[in-house]
C-alpha cells in the first residue's frame, strides 16, 4: 500500500510525573529520512531513543517532532527556618547593643538572603519514557493514518495515469503497423526498405514501454516502500518514449507520443510525495 510522505499526527496524554503532554509529528517530502526533535530542556536526554522508535516506523521522509509540556509542574515556596531564626536573634542583639528603637518588619525579614527560596518539581526523563513512548507511539499511529489515506489517492491517480498511458500505446502501435505498411510499398529496393526499418522501427521500444508501464503498476499494490522504485521505472518508460519520439516517421504517433511523455512527467511529480 502506497504512502505518501507528508501529513501531521498528534496526541496528548496526562503523565503523573509531567503533567499534561503533546506531541506533535509534521512530515513533509525528503529523499531519505530525517528525523528533527524539539524537547523541554527536561526532557533532552530521551532524543536518541524518540528517534528510534520514529525510525522503526517510518522510512522516508522528513519528520519534526515536538514534545510540549502542557502543565508544567508549579514551583513551590521554600522557608529556611534555621536561617531565619539566626537572623532575627542577630538583629534583636543589634537592637539592643546600638539601643535602636525600629521594629523589625516582615518584609525586611523576607527580603534576607536565603530566608525564601523557589524550588520546581525535578522531572524524571527515564521514569517518564514508558509513558512518553505510548503518547509518541499514539501520534505516530496517527501520522502514518494520514500518510496512507493520502497514498491511497495518489495510487489511484497512478493507476488511472498508467491505464491511459497504455491506451495511448496501444494506439500508437496500431498505427505504426499501418504507417510501415503504407512507407515500405512505396520503397522500390530491399536496401531501401532495410534502411527505412533500421531508422523508423520502434517495435522494441515500444515493447519495453508496455513491459515498464505492467511492472510501474503491478508494484503500486506493495507493502514496503516502493518511492524510490516507481521513480526508476518512470525514468524508463520516460527514456523509451524519447526514443520513439525520435525514431518516428509519423506526424500522428509524434503528437500522441508527446501527449505521453507530459503523462509521465506528471507521474514522476507525485512520485517525489511517495515513500
Amino acid at each position: 500500500m502506497l504512502k505518501s510522505m507528508t501529513g501531521f499526527g498528534s496526541s496528548i496524554l496526562e503523565i503523573p510525573s509531567l503533567g499534561k503532554v503533546s506531541i506533535e509529528l509534521r512530515s513533509t517530502n525528503h529523499k531519505f529520512l530525517e528525523v528533527i526533535i524539539h524537547l523541554p530542556e527536561g526532557l533532552l536526554s530521551l532524543e536518541e531513543r524518540i528517534k528510534r522508535e520514529i525510525e522503526g516506523k517510518i522510512k522516508r521522509g522528513r519528520i519534526t517532532c515536538v514534545v510540549t509540556l502542557m502543565s508544567a509542574s508549579r514551583s513551590t515556596v521554600k522557608l529556611n527556618r534555621d536561617l531565619l531564626k539566626d537572623y532575627l536573634e542577630a538583629l534583636k542583639k543589634i537592637l539592643t547593643d546600638f539601643k535602636i528603637k525600629d521594629e523589625l518588619r516582615l518584609d525586611t525579614l523576607l527580603n534576607l538572603p536565603g530566608v525564601l527560596s523557589l524550588s520546581a518539581k525535578t522531572i524524571s526523563p527515564q521514569k517518564s519514557w514508558s509513558k512518553i513512548r505510548i503518547l509518541l507511539n499514539q501520534a505516530l499511529d496517527n501520522l502514518l493514518k494520514a500518510r496512507q489515506k493520502e497514498g491511497q489517492a495518489i495510487a489511484g491517480y497512478l493507476k488511472r495515469r498508467a491505464r491511459g498511458l497504455e491506451k495511448s500505446l496501444e494506439v500508437i502501435k496500431r498505427r505504426f503497423k499501418k504507417v510501415i505498411k503504407d512507407k515500405i510499398a512505396k520503397l522500390l529496393t530491399d536496401e531501401e526498405r532495410t534502411s527505412f526499418l533500421k531508422n523508423t522501427d520502434i517495435t522494441e521500444e515500444m515493447e519495453r514501454l508496455k513491459f515498464h508501464l505492467r511492472n510501474f503498476q503491478s508494484r503500486l499494490g506493495k507493502l514496503e516502500p516502493v518511492g524510490k522504485e516507481l521513480d526508476f521505472i518512470a525514468q524508463e518508460m520516460q527514456r523509451e518514449a524519447n526514443t520513439i519520439a525520435a525514431k518516428s516517421c509519423d506526424v500522428f504517433i509524434c503528437g500522441r507520443i508527446i501527449g505521453m511523455k507530459s503523462q509521465i512527467e506528471k507521474i514522476r511529480e507525485q512520485l517525489q510525495n511517495i515513500e
